[in-house]
């Protein structure tokens, strides 16, 4: 062991077996969590059957913990908005976990901007764990494993799970399937874009909350405000028990931000106090299902030796327009799909 109580290089790191991350994760060992993410997110095949072991085991921990998806365009102050929101719920007795999915570079898959770094206040806080993951390039506004980490947090104990969003439009929907209340962010002065933007994600959004409304932005933000309750009462209800509403915001001087927190909290209460709360959980469980089982069957394919032999011969015919897209593709099927 070198002098910095660090491994030395080459050192192999012990990885610990599964019941010590499952006892790890349910006494509440914020390493262990983060041993445990990172392990779900490995492409590897030994860690992809360990964490299905673990993940496995925290889904019998039943939990009644909240989730929330915020989102909104770039630039809205999404990170500054859940610090504020964090302090907010953190000073009403509950503990918190933050999912930050940055938006990755699409040479290394790496996160580009690095989420924890911007909220240094909450990151500090003992009810607080905050988590990064990069999109890795999935659509969505999440990560790959977005929904196998929340079940992770709700395991590990956290009252209130929050999913930051890279925010990049409409394809956003996705985290939806997986969370329990949207909330989107919007800048003083962005009703021109409501046009762009109603369909997609104002449809799931359960309360809107327009940002940097203060100073100089007041008049502005309270126009804004006036543009974006006439587009919601356009929609549809997503839920006949709930009324949406906007609010005007400030992460500077904490304008509006306990009032969504209220609204949030409300909003709960109405869920289970109709029943639905566990209906949400089944649905979230059966896309879960899905998603995993997509995954697998991707993998699958991909690693099939006849559609590994065939792939570049086909690609280059594909390319040489000697093949269409549908007929190449239906040549790999029917390869994968062929009794060995």
């Amino acid at each position: 062991m070198s002098t910095s109580g660090m491994p030395p290089a080459g050192a192999r790191r012990h990885e610990p077996d599964t019941d010590t991350i499952v006892g790890g994760i349910l006494g509440g060992d914020r390493h262990m969590l983060s041993r445990a993410i990172t392990l779900i997110e490995s492409q590897k095949p030994e860690h992809q059957r360990k964490a299905h072991e673990v993940l496995d085991r925290c889904l019998k921990q039943k939990t009644s913990s909240i989730r929330i998806g915020i989102t909104g365009s770039p630039g809205a102050g999404k990170s500054s908005f859940i610090e504020a929101l964090g302090e907010v719920i953190i000073r009403s007795g509950l503990s918190l976990a933050v999912l930050a999915i940055d938006p990755s570079s699409r040479q290394s898959r790496g996160s580009i901007l690095g989420d924890k770094a911007r909220m240094e206040m909450l990151s500090g806080r003992k009810e607080a764990f905050i988590r990064p993951s990069a999109s890795s390039g999935h659509l969505g506004g999440i990560s790959p494993k977005t929904h196998e980490t929340i079940v992770l947090c709700e395991a590990a104990g956290y009252d209130v799970i929050i999913i930051e969003t890279v925010g990049v439009g409409q394809s956003e929907v996705e985290v939806d399937t997986m969370v329990d209340f949207i909330l989107l962010l919007m800048l003083p002065g962005s009703g021109d874009e409501l046009q762009g933007i109603k369909r997609g994600i104002m449809e799931i959004a359960d309360a809107i909350a327009i940002t940097k409304s203060d100073g100089a932005q007041e008049g502005i933000a309270s126009i804004s405000k006036t543009e974006f309750e006439a587009a919601l009462r356009m929609l549809p209800a997503k839920y006949p028990f709930w009324h949406r509403q906007v609010f005007l915001t400030s992460s500077v001087t904490g304008k509006g931000i306990a009032e969504v927190w209220e609204n949030i909290s409300d909003f709960f209460k109405e869920l289970r106090k109709k029943g639905m709360f566990e209906e949400k959980r089944k649905e979230q469980l059966k896309s879960l299902l899905y998603s995993v089982l997509e995954e697998m069957l991707k993998r699958e394919f991909f690693t099939h030796p006849e559609v590994m032999r065939l792939k570049e011969d086909v690609e280059n015919q594909v390319l040489s327009a000697d093949l269409s897209p549908f007929s190449g593709a239906d040549t790999l099927m029917k390869a994968f799909t062929r009794p060995r």
